[in-house]
């Protein structure tokens, strides 16, 4: 009997025993399992937490990315509208340059057409002022009659000659009028000359003086066309 209890006794502690060690067991199971499954959450919460700090980085790259060039695009507008305000500026003194450099043009172009039309006017006005004096006949043959047209003739043109030199003193500058009036009083002179010249071969003649104012009227008429022509 006694044997009997020592061995229930022996057979309890044992099952005791092994309860206890499956127990142990099973609740260091749990506890792993348990910090098996933390460790996860933890490393799942982790890669979580990388991928939002991933996430905000690109977005921040994105930001930063657009941001410049948003700065990129407002620095080229503004340079574009900085370079053209610098060509408004510098186009603008030109305009006016260019303005004021047409306008003497103009006005010389104006002065020209003037100059021109007149010079027309008075090519026409010889024109029929030789008409006129072509058809100026004497009386008769005698030389008196003779010398008279020319005598008409000569007046008509020296009236025309001063009259073109007066045109002239209005349109030419006062140099070029200076040389002029030069020129104009070595004419007269050659122009006396010449007809003294060709009248002394009729010296003593009747023909003397008709030769004289012939040549006064031929040459007044060629000077009148001279100065129409090189000079209006």
């Amino acid at each position: 009997m006694k044997n009997d209890r020592k061995l229930l006794t022996v057979l309890l502690t044992i099952v005791i025993g092994v309860l206890s060690a499956c127990g142990s067991s099973s609740a260091e199971s749990d506890t792993e399992l348990e910090n098996q499954s933390l460790n996860s959450s933890l490393t799942q919460t982790e890669n979580d937490n990388s991928s939002n700090v991933d996430s905000i980085s690109d977005n921040s790259s994105n930001i930063n990315s657009t941001n410049e060039g948003e700065n990129t695009t407002v620095d080229a507008s503004e340079s574009a509208d900085d370079t053209e305000s610098n060509e408004q500026e510098e186009t603008s003194p030109n305009i006016a340059a260019n303005s004021k450099a047409e306008q003497p043009s103009k006005s010389n172009n104006s002065d020209n057409e003037v100059m021109e039309s007149k010079k027309e006017e008075y090519l026409q006005k010889l024109n029929n002022t030789k008409k006129v004096t072509e058809e100026l006949e004497a009386l008769d043959s005698s030389t008196y009659a003779l010398k008279k047209v020319e005598n008409d003739r000569w007046d008509i043109w020296d009236d025309l000659l001063n009259e073109v030199y007066g045109v002239l003193e209005e349109q030419l500058s006062t140099e070029e009028m200076d040389q002029l009036r030069k020129e104009q009083h070595n004419w007269i002179e050659l122009r006396d000359d010449s007809a003294l010249e060709a009248s002394l071969k009729y010296k003593g003649g009747t023909q003397e003086h008709l030769e004289y104012v012939t040549v006064l009227a031929n040459l007044t008429e060629d000077r009148c066309y001279e100065l129409v022509d090189n000079y209006m």
